[in-house]
């Protein structure tokens, strides 16, 4: 299994270096306030999902706390049961069958 991810990721390194290879020619990008950045194209793309990249893990990141902040709750509520039904230590209620 190690050797076929290890292959599969060699095979997308070498893609994506392909990418790059073809994709070296210089573009300008024209931001606001007449500012312009001028660099190879796959640098413009590599640099713009890495930005996508970080903002789409910073809208996550209240949600995942959250989501945290719940479970710990709900594991100090179930240790909590657990250790009251531990010094309960009551038999079990027979069934209420009635007998005839």
């Amino acid at each position: 299994m190690k050797f076929i991810s290890t292959l599969i990721g060699f095979i997308i390194f070498v893609l994506f270096f392909g990418f790059a290879l073809k994709n070296s020619q210089e573009v300008d990008l024209q931001l606001f306030l007449h500012y312009e950045l001028r660099g190879p194209l796959v640098l413009m793309l590599l640099g713009f999902f890495v930005a996508g990249a970080v903002l789409g893990v910073l809208a996550l990141t209240p949600t995942v706390f959250r989501h945290r902040r719940e479970a710990n709750k709900h594991k100090a509520a179930v240790h909590t049961l657990q250790a009251s039904a531990l010094q309960a230590n009551q038999p079990p209620q027979p069934d209420s069958v009635p007998t005839q």
